[in-house]
């Protein structure tokens, strides 16, 4: 069995990833994408784009 060999700066890169800022799409794109992915019958596609969509337009929405 091998074990998993983590990297130096794997561990770096992960923190800096997680505190950049990850800009939203704009809401109306956001919703675009919405109505597609409830016409293709997408269920993860739909709560995924619903919930970019509240965070969007409401950003602070679940901030403490």
């Amino acid at each position: 069995m091998s074990d998993l060999v983590r990297r130096p700066t794997e561990h770096a890169a992960l923190r800096a990833a997680c505190r950049s800022a990850r800009p939203l799409p704009p809401v109306p794109a956001l919703m675009a994408a919405l109505l597609d992915a409830n016409a293709r019958g997408d269920r993860e596609g739909v709560i995924i784009c619903a919930h970019r969509a509240v965070r969007a337009a409401a950003p602070e929405v679940g901030e403490s």
